[in-house]
């Protein structure tokens, strides 16, 4: 695989960057509202080009390393797949969110039952942290959300989702399907070698693609921040107590396997696959719901950058 020209130099050097573009993609959304509206009807296939692209670089040889020794993989998947939507839907009822938020219920519990992103090895690589680890928990949570998070919706949400359990079942598997067939195909035939030659190229595509995702949720942060910054700085502090009580239980519970794997078990299990769930609910989603998704993506794609001194330090390796 080749690709040639400026644009490709451009891509290059925008996937050398690390994580700092991450960052940058936050500032974008909500500097760029009329971007935003524009890619606001892209969603569904700007996350289904960015699932093409993490197939597209799944080694199958790490994968198939890692199963020989499954205890780790089964406990981390269950706690992901299983453990997080129960967490979620308890505590959502213990503070009375269905009933009283039900907007902010729905784009919570959506969040819980989400696989984590698909992003998350390529993150975890750049932090020193062990991408092969969080690549197979990975497959095998994004394997089991069409059976998982419909069953958790209905059981925590029911009637509230607007989309039926079994459609959201069909739904998903049709777009992993569909994102595993491309990326595996293309794959197949440029073959993994010249895939591994165009991997700044493809790290600053995929940054392409988060742009168009990103800016298009935060669209309307911008003025909700301005027309009610009370709710506006509620959510973004939630957004992140959410996702650091994920993190840190999720460090705590695997601790017992080593503070580098607990680490990068914890950054997966935080990081979760929004997109997706936006891209199979259509984005019929309520307005609180939508709200919270966007400022959800505050601890998403800023936290690559605040932890990896963390994440070096853990891992004992040194920035380069």
């Amino acid at each position: 695989m080749q690709i040639l020209g400026a644009p490709a130099a451009a891509l290059s050097w925008l996937g050398r960057q690390g994580t700092r573009p991450l960052a940058v993609l936050v500032a974008a959304g909500i500097a760029l509202p009329s971007l935003g509206a524009l890619f606001k009807p892209y969603v569904t296939e700007a996350v289904f080009v960015l699932l093409c692209i993490a197939f597209l670089r799944v080694d199958m040889s790490g994968v198939r390393a890692y199963c020989r020794r499954p205890f780790i993989i089964l406990a981390a998947t269950a706690w992901s797949s299983v453990a997080m939507p129960v967490l979620f839907g308890v505590g959502c009822y213990a503070f009375g969110l269905k009933a009283g938020a039900p907007g902010l219920f729905l784009g919570l519990m959506l969040q819980g039952v989400a696989s984590p992103m698909m992003a998350s090895p390529a993150l975890a690589a750049l932090m020193g942290l062990d991408a092969t680890l969080v690549l197979v928990v990975l497959v095998t949570s994004t394997v089991l959300v069409p059976l998982t998070a419909p069953l958790f919706a209905w059981i925590f949400v029911g009637p509230s989702l607007s989309i039926p359990p079994l459609t959201l079942a069909a739904k998903l598997s049709a777009i992993l399907a569909g994102a595993a067939v491309v990326g595996f195909g293309i794959r197949r035939i440029v073959g993994l070698d010249a895939i591994e030659r165009q991997n700044d190229t493809i790290d600053g595509l995929n940054i392409v693609f988060l742009f168009v995702f990103v800016v298009a949720i935060m669209e309307s942060i911008g003025a909700r921040v301005l027309a009610d910054p009370a709710t506006t700085a509620a959510f973004t502090a939630l957004a992140f107590a959410v996702f650091g009580v994920m993190l840190f239980l999720t460090v705590l519970v695997f601790l017992y396997e080593g503070r580098e794997r607990a680490f990068a078990i914890g950054f997966m299990v935080s990081q979760r696959n929004l997109g997706l769930m936006l891209a199979a609910t259509g984005g019929a989603l309520p307005d609180l719901a939508w709200l919270y998704f966007a400022l959800s993506q505050f601890p998403i794609y800023l936290s690559p950058q605040l932890l990896q001194p963390l994440a070096r330090r853990v891992s004992g390796k040194t920035a380069s």
